[in-house]
């Protein structure tokens, strides 16, 4: 009678050992598979204004694939890498790669691209003429003050015809590579964000299209702009070079680079900026 009580206890312990590793098998494999992002945060650096509304659709869209975005918004160029260098933040969306270029060069930042979001071509504004033609001699010309846009500035004088540069002469072009200025033409550095805000001071203004933007200037207020077509200016979203291949980094790229966010982005700048990827 004991040798059939401890067998018949041995056929239970089995069946419910047996039980129970099935639960546990059924249980891991009706389970969702969890992002590769799932729980992470991280802060991303944006310009103020009109780019923050395009980062809540991003930001919506990064959430559905498991990745929180904080975005921290700079309100001048300089502050966003430098915040970035130093850990403050985990990425930042607003520049271009010869800015880019310029500030490792300045500073020796550890920045790579990893994505493209869009381009806004730079343009010569004014209130007071209706084309190039009509600019005067010792027109006041405003230009950014920062190496690569200054450089892009100038090569939109250039090619109307404005001014000449040195031949040779790089995207970090400055007013010391003017050779010919026909029209003797006086050129005001001014710091990106001011050009824009400045232009009833100036005879015309050469202004980045998000600034434009912001100062309140129009289309039909830009009488030329620079080429579109192989345009090197086009904005992306940078991270720290050691975080390059992350699976977050890929997560945060494709919650920009989709049709939801391009359709926010033609929303937002009606046109003044192009999607770039």
């Amino acid at each position: 009678m004991t040798k059939n009580k401890n067998l018949h206890d041995f056929h239970l312990s089995r069946r419910a050992a047996l039980v129970a590793v099935s639960a546990a098998a059924l249980f891991t494999f009706a389970a969702p598979a969890p992002s590769f992002a799932e729980d992470k945060s991280i802060k991303v650096g944006i310009m103020a204004g009109e780019d923050e509304d395009v980062w809540r659709v991003v930001t919506s869209e990064a959430a559905k694939k498991g990745l929180k975005i904080e975005t921290i918004t700079f309100n001048d160029y300089t502050q966003p890498n430098e915040a970035l260098e130093r850990g403050e933040i985990d990425a930042n969306a607003f520049q271009h790669q010869p800015y880019l270029d310029n500030q490792i060069k300045q500073h020796g930042y550890h920045i790579a691209r990893v994505g493209y979001t869009g381009v806004w071509p730079i343009g010569l504004y004014t209130k007071k003429y209706k084309s190039v033609a009509e600019i005067p001699e010792g027109a006041v010309i405003g230009v950014p003050n920062d190496p690569s846009n200054e450089g892009r500035a100038l090569r939109v004088l250039q090619n109307e015809g404005l001014i000449k540069l040195k031949d040779g002469t790089g995207i970090l072009a400055t007013v010391a590579d003017v050779t010919d200025n026909p029209k003797k033409i006086e050129i005001k550095e001014l710091d990106a964000g001011i050009v824009g805000r400045s232009i009833d001071d100036l005879d015309a203004g050469v202004v980045n299209t998000d600034w434009a933007l912001k100062s309140g200037l129009s289309p039909a207020e830009r009488i030329a702009q620079e080429p579109i077509a192989d345009n090197p200016y086009r904005n992306f979203i940078a991270v720290k070079a050691d975080n390059k291949d992350a699976e977050w980094v890929k997560t945060l790229v494709s919650s920009y680079q989709n049709e939801t966010v391009k359709a926010e982005f033609d929303k937002v700048y009606k046109g003044t900026g192009l999607s770039a990827y």
